[in-house]
């Protein structure tokens, strides 16, 4: 079910400083564009198994996209604790890549329009940034608004990845996802983007992928797999999503094999499998018994073996 705003909201202008008269971003294209959608993840808050920035990964390799805007990172990002990478040649410094924020736009495989807001999280400035990001997207018409992450949960690996919902709407967050939860938590940029459109009446949506505890610590595929699943039945989009797929499917087998050779971790996958079958997430206070330490025995094995297998080249 592709979600679309029951009527178009009125259009602000565009605002391209800050309280301090300061540009943030600078336009490199003004794009024609119908209805599109804005997927938004920006490195810095949490990624358990980096399901979101691989998630993103595969969009910017399927999409090519075009870039449509800048941000000024000098403004934005606190470079003493997000450095440049300096690129050294035989002891010549051969240039710096420098942390990046930027708007880019492309098509899914039905030429329905996609824009992608993708770098790092700002460190300074986030009401001024989120309000510029909302007022941009209004003037291209962006018609949802979705920002994807994923966090550890006591879930096992062996069941289909549970999305939880953060949204501008109750009716929003019940087709979002599987898990609608009530609790206080540290916010990151999404949810100050995602509250400046519930100001503005501009649906958004965050899609959180529940990944496995023991897994959260490493790539996690299945994860971002289920994030892009859930961001086209959202926002009625068609991605190939076939490599991303198998490749998960790959990496939970090489799960099952680990665990099967371990009677403690067997029966602690047994003990998330059956609150997970209760449905009985880790918000509804589940219980765990698997003993002290497990859960971080296991994740300390997973990395340990899946370091070997590509070590010896293994494709599974």
């Amino acid at each position: 079910m592709a979600w679309r705003p029951a009527a178009p909201p009125e259009l602000l202008s565009l605002v391209m400083a800050d309280e301090s008269g300061n540009r943030l971003y600078h336009l490199l294209e003004e794009p024609a564009l119908s209805d599109p959608v804005l997927v938004v993840v920006l490195d810095g808050w949490i990624d358990a198994g980096y399901a979101a920035a691989a998630a993103m990964s595969h969009l910017l390799r399927a999409l090519e996209p075009s870039p449509v805007a800048a941000f000024d990172v000098d403004l934005l990002v606190d470079h003493r604790s997000r450095r440049p990478v300096m690129h050294l040649v035989e002891g010549v410094n051969t240039g710096l890549t420098w942390p990046s924020i930027e708007l880019r736009r492309g098509e899914d495989l039905d030429q329905s329009d996609i824009l992608v807001l993708t770098g790092t999280e700002p460190d300074a400035r986030w009401r001024a940034f989120t309000h510029q990001v909302v007022d941009l997207a209004r003037e291209l018409g962006v018609r949802l608004v979705v920002g994807l992450g994923a966090y550890p949960a006591p879930v096992p690996h062996s069941r289909p990845v549970r999305l939880a919902t953060t949204a501008t709407t109750a009716d929003l967050a019940a087709t979002g996802g599987q898990v609608q939860t009530t609790v206080d938590v540290p916010g990151g940029v999404g949810a100050a983007i995602e509250e400046r459109c519930a100001a503005v009446g501009l649906p958004a949506v965050g899609l959180w992928a529940q990944v496995p505890h023991y897994a959260a610590g490493m790539a996690y595929p299945e994860a971002s797999a289920s994030l892009l699943e859930g961001l086209c039945r959202l926002a009625g989009l068609r991605l190939d999503l076939e490599t991303l797929q198998e490749t998960a499917r790959v990496h939970r087998q090489r799960l099952d094999d680990l665990v099967s050779t371990n009677m403690e971790h067997t029966r602690m996958v047994h003990n998330l499998e059956t609150a997970y079958d209760a449905e009985q997430p880790a918000a509804e206070g589940a219980p765990f018994t698997a003993g002290p330490g497990a859960g971080e025995e296991l994740a300390s094995e997973v990395e340990r073996f899946l370091r070997d297998l590509e070590a010896r080249g293994d494709d599974g």
